[in-house]
C-alpha cells in the first residue's frame, strides 16, 4: 500500500454528477480477460468541512450498477466522514467501447482497483480510518478483499466493513446451487462471454423516476432491465460464493443489511417496492456469519434490494441503524 501511495498524483476533472464531484481514472493496463485496455473510476465528493474530517468512507457499486447515490454521500459527510466511490473495471464510468459490461472472469482482479483506491484515499488522507461500503456483488468483493489483505499480512486502513443486501449465495432452487454451478465450471472455460438467459425482473422500474421510482440516474450505466449475465462473471462469482461459505474473516467490524423479504414475481405490484427483488435475503442472513468474528445483521423491514434505495420510511430506518452502529464501532485515526 506503501509503494502505491507514493505513487499516487491523481488529476481530477468534473464528475457526471455535478458541482462537489470530481473523477479520477486508473488506468489499469491490458486487461486479463482480453477486452483491451480496462480503466476504473474514482469519485469524490468534495467534504462540506474539509478541517473536521475524521475518516473516509468507500463506495464500491454491485453488478448493472454504478456510483450515483448522493444522499448516501451526504450522510457520510454530515458525519466528518470524506466520501468517494469506485467504478470498477468495465463498469458506469470504468467501461470502455466493445467491453462486456461488468465482465470479470475471477473477483480477484478487483484487487487492483481497491488497492489503488486505498492508496489514492491514504495519500489524500494520511492515517485516516476507512469504512468500505459494498452493495450486492460489491458486496462480495470487499470481504473476499479484505480477508486476502489480511491473510497475506499486507495493512489496510480499512477499519469498518457495511454491506447493503451483500450477493453471498445464488438465489432460486437447489438446482441453481448443484448442477448448474457445476456446468458453469466448464462452459467457462469454452463460452465465457455467453449471456445467460434468465427471468426479467421490474427492480429497476421500482427505482428509476421514469417508471414508478424516485431516482434519476444515466440508464446506459445502469439499464432497468440490467446487463445480461455472462457464463464467465457468474462462474467468477460462484466461486467467490463458494470462498465466503468455507468462511472468511474481514477482521473489522462488520454490518450486513438487507431487507426482511423478498419476491421474484416477474410483474410490478405495490409489494415490488418493499422487498428485494434481486437477492433472497435468507440466504444473505444465513451466510453473514461467515464473514467474521465480529457481525452484526439487520433486517430492514419494507427495504428494497438497495437498501439506501428504498422507499422513504425504511431508509430512514437504515439510516439510523447505520447511524448507530457506527458510534457502537467507532474508529480512531
Amino acid at each position: 500500500m506503501t509503494d502505491l501511495a507514493r505513487q499516487t498524483d491523481p488529476t481530477w476533472q468534473p464528475d457526471i454528477l455535478g458541482a462537489g464531484y470530481e473523477q479520477h481514472t486508473f488506468d489499469l493496463g491490458r486487461d486479463p480477460d482480453g477486452e483491451g485496455r480496462v480503466a476504473a473510476v474514482v469519485v469524490r465528493r468534495a467534504p462540506s468541512a474539509p478541517d473536521d474530517v475524521t475518516g473516509v468512507a468507500l463506495y464500491v457499486h454491485g453488478f448493472s450498477d454504478y456510483f450515483f447515490q448522493r444522499e448516501l454521500a451526504d450522510f457520510f459527510d454530515a458525519r466528518g466522514q470524506a466520501f468517494y466511490g469506485l467504478d470498477l473495471r468495465k463498469c458506469g464510468r470504468a467501461r470502455r467501447p466493445g467491453q462486456t459490461a461488468h465482465y470479470c472472469s475471477t473477483l480477484e482482479l478487483y484487487d487492483d482497483e481497491l488497492d489503488r483506491t486505498l492508496a489514492l484515499i491514504e495519500a489524500a488522507h494520511p492515517g485516516l480510518p476507512v469504512t468500505l461500503v459494498a452493495h450486492s456483488t460489491g458486496g462480495l468483493i470487499a470481504p473476499l478483499y479484505l480477508d486476502r489483505q489480511r491473510r497475506a499480512g499486507r495493512p489496510s486502513p480499512v477499519r469498518r466493513l457495511v454491506l447493503n443486501s451483500p450477493w453471498l449465495d445464488l438465489q432460486g432452487p437447489p438446482v441453481m446451487r448443484g448442477p448448474v454451478t457445476w456446468l458453469l465450471r466448464v462452459l467457462a472455460l469454452v463460452r465465457p462471454f455467453r449471456a445467460l438467459k434468465l427471468p426479467e425482473s421490474v427492480y429497476g422500474d421500482t427505482l428509476h423516476l421514469s417508471k414508478s421510482g424516485e431516482w434519476d440516474y444515466d440508464v446506459d450505466l445502469k439499464p432497468l432491465s440490467g446487463f445480461p449475465v455472462t457464463i464467465g462473471w457468474l462462474n467468477a462469482v460462484r466461486r467467490g460464493h463458494a470462498t465466503v461459505h468455507r468462511g472468511v474473516e474481514v477482521g473489522v467490524p462488520t454490518l450486513v443489511l438487507h431487507s426482511d423479504k423478498t419476491s421474484f414475481k416477474p410483474t410490478y405490484t405495490e409489494a415490488s417496492d418493499r422487498a428485494d427483488l434481486v437477492l433472497d435475503v435468507r440466504q444473505i442472513a444465513h451466510w453473514a456469519g461467515s464473514l467474521g468474528a465480529d457481525v452484526t445483521t439487520v433486517a430492514v423491514p419494507d427495504a428494497r434490494h438497495d437498501i439506501f434505495l428504498s422507499l422513504a420510511e425504511p431508509r430512514r430506518q437504515a439510516y439510523d441503524r447505520l447511524d448507530a452502529w457506527m458510534k457502537e464501532h467507532p474508529t480512531t485515526p
